[in-house]
């Protein structure tokens, strides 16, 4: 993707041109994300409490017992989203998705282990393991430049 900036002094509202030979997903997603008017916030909830959650605090997100949870450095949160729903909403390039159930902040990854077969093992820094699964290893190994 090229990337074209013009200042231009007598402009008067910024506007924004997309070009591309066809409709792709990254167009679509690229339209999306120029349109959001409001920061995206996650609000989870923790007994009777919500609690506002920053996408850089967050270290993996994942479905259990039909609900979505958030897992911080302060514990876990319940969220009233869809895994698909935070997909869209996180930025994709911290966020990854490593399984049907479950959503990663590679910034707060500590490392992954290959030797597993048909699969990765996922260190995060807080200690959690997770694994990719057979339909994920793919797209993380795309992800990882391997």
């Amino acid at each position: 993707m090229q990337i074209e900036i013009r200042i231009e002094p007598g402009c008067g509202e910024t506007r924004v041109i997309v070009v591309a030979d066809h409709m792709s997903e990254e167009v679509g997603a690229l339209v999306r994300r120029l349109g959001e008017q409001t920061p995206q916030m996650l609000v989870g909830a923790r007994g009777d409490e919500l609690t506002v959650l920053a996408p850089e605090d967050i270290v993996r997100i994942y479905a259990a017992g039909g609900k979505v949870y958030a897992r911080t450095a302060d514990g876990e949160y319940l969220l009233r989203l869809r895994l698909y729903e935070l997909e869209e909403r996180l930025s994709k390039r911290e966020f990854v998705r490593i399984s049907n159930s479950e959503i990663v902040n590679l910034k707060k990854v500590k490392g992954f282990d290959l030797s597993y077969t048909g699969t990765i093992c996922v260190t995060m820094q807080n200690g959690d393991v997770t694994y990719v699964s057979r339909r994920y290893v793919g797209k993380i190994k795309q992800v990882l430049g391997i």
